[in-house]
């Protein structure tokens, strides 16, 4: 866990991640300012000003931070942020040399988290196989990878939320599949962006969830049950699965006539529905999460 000194200065490098390959969406940008505004990070419309008039430094940031494992805290949590929707760009690479350079990290703690995360977020995403059988299939597959999702969030491999965007754009595209839908990458990450499933927003939420105590909400807009912190995690993850799954079910069964607007109602209208399966699958999450592999389960999703 980080303390109050820490929280502001990560949040701080995790927004700089955010924007580091300048192709953030104004609805993008809008998840995660009301994400980093729920963990805490106030005014991030003069931190995004001070960024662009370049009077927010790196090493002014990196300065604020409590010791050695605050600055690993931080350099992870942006490598989370910048291999959020695939591997790192060229801009985002550059951006973590230098962010590795301001926190005074040895080369060799740069190569081994940078190893990890890059082998987390190249995680294929297109199958061809796995095509379910029927409409219930498909249900209990939804259901599967929206538990999955959520143990994931119970790992103490602070990057293991890397997996979670491909797990759920792989999810999406085995639904279109089924409707005999032809789709590709980009087009699945429009559908969560429309959603209000920002790669970058959901990776920031999940790794800095891990790293402050307490911290809870999500794109639920609240705790089910009551949970906090990584519990909370598993929930928003579990939940955002389940009603992506459902409302992409909906929306290609019906030939990808339903506009924006009905598709966000159908998005609100299951996670409500995940409130009240939660509670009931969560004991099998936490069970799943003791034996989940991230390397076997990224050779399932080849």
């Amino acid at each position: 866990m980080i303390n109050e000194q820490d929280r502001e200065p990560i949040v701080t490098i995790a927004f700089l991640a955010s924007n580091a390959d300048g192709r953030s969406s104004a609805d993008e940008q809008d998840q995660l300012r009301a994400v980093l505004g729920r963990l805490g990070m106030a005014d991030l419309d003069n931190v995004a000003e001070r960024v662009v008039a370049g009077e927010l430094r790196l090493a002014d940031v990196a300065a604020k931070l409590s010791g050695p494992e605050a600055r690993r805290l931080a350099y992870e949590t942006a490598l989370a942020v910048c291999h959020a929707d695939g591997p790192a760009n060229e801009k985002e690479i550059r951006f973590l040399e230098q962010l590795g350079g301001a926190l005074g990290l040895t080369p060799t703690d740069l190569a081994s988290m940078g190893q990890g995360a890059t082998a987390l977020s190249g995680a294929a995403v297109i199958v061809s196989s796995g095509k379910p059988a029927s409409d219930a299939e498909l249900d209990q597959q939804i259901l599967r990878q929206a538990m999955i999702t959520g143990a994931v969030e119970l790992l103490p491999d602070r990057l293991a939320n890397i997996v979670i965007i491909p797990l759920q754009l792989r999810l999406v595209y085995q639904i279109g599949q089924h409707y005999g839908q032809q789709l590709n990458a980009d087009q699945i990450k429009d559908m969560l962006g429309a959603l209000g499933i920002g790669a970058a927003a959901q990776a920031v939420e999940g790794v800095v969830r891990k790293l402050v105590r307490g911290v809870a909400g999500g794109l639920l807009g609240g705790v089910i049950g009551g949970a906090g912190g990584v519990a909370a995690g598993a929930a928003v993850s579990f939940a955002s699965t389940y009603a992506l799954g459902h409302a992409a079910k909906q929306y290609y069964a019906q030939g990808r006539r339903l506009s924006t607007a009905d598709l966000r109602a159908l998005f609100g209208r299951f996670q409500e529905e995940a409130k009240t399966i939660f509670p009931k699958v969560q004991d099998q999450i936490q069970i799943q999460a003791k034996s989940l592999n991230l390397k076997s389960l990224l050779r399932d999703m080849g």
